[in-house]
């Protein structure tokens, strides 16, 4: 009944072992995330021309973050009403605020005392915001979290630029006295 010829473990085996691996590899396939889209980093017009009508860049870095500020508490405000959408738009008013005040600083820099000045005034606000927004990241569902995320990122960066002219072309070399 049983046949002595064992030709058949040929077919059989390689079957099975495709068959094994094609449902492993489905099996580890993840589901894409409906991630949503970052925002428009827009800088509404209203707060263009009150950082243009303040001529002084100390007045104008203050200004800068007096309304990255209150950007960022209308996005608290938005994410505790669960109204992502709404929060989005304020961060990336955030954002455009960010870095157009980096972009005037670089541009204004003579590498005098009082550019230098600004650039540490904005390192140190941009420090404050981002224990801020971590702690409306961990309360975002995970669509949102991935800009939230990039965005803290994106603020480390700002600061790192911001304090690089502080330490420009100054360094010393000790020169080789032995």
């Amino acid at each position: 009944m049983f046949r002595k010829d064992k030709s058949w473990i040929k077919f059989v085996l390689p079957a099975m072992v495709v068959v094994t691996l094609l449902s492993l590899s489905a099996w580890a396939q993840t589901e894409t995330l409906d991630l949503a889209p970052p925002p428009m980093r827009i800088l509404p017009k209203d707060e263009k021309e009150r950082l243009d009508k303040s001529k002084d860049v100390g007045s104008r870095t203050k200004l800068a973050l007096n309304l990255m500020e209150g950007r960022l508490v209308e996005a608290e405000a938005q994410s505790g009403r669960q109204n992502y959408d709404d929060m989005f738009r304020e961060l990336g008013h955030f954002h455009a605020l960010m870095d157009n005040s980096l972009d005037y600083l670089n541009r204004n820099n003579t590498g005098k005392g009082k550019v230098l000045d600004n650039f540490k005034r904005l390192e140190i606000g941009l420090r404050k915001f981002i224990p801020r927004l971590e702690a409306v990241r961990r309360e975002l569902p995970l669509r949102y979290e991935d800009y939230v995320r990039k965005l803290m990122i994106r603020i480390r960066d700002a600061r790192t630029k911001a304090t690089e002219p502080l330490f420009g072309d100054t360094v010393i070399r000790r020169s080789n006295i032995d």
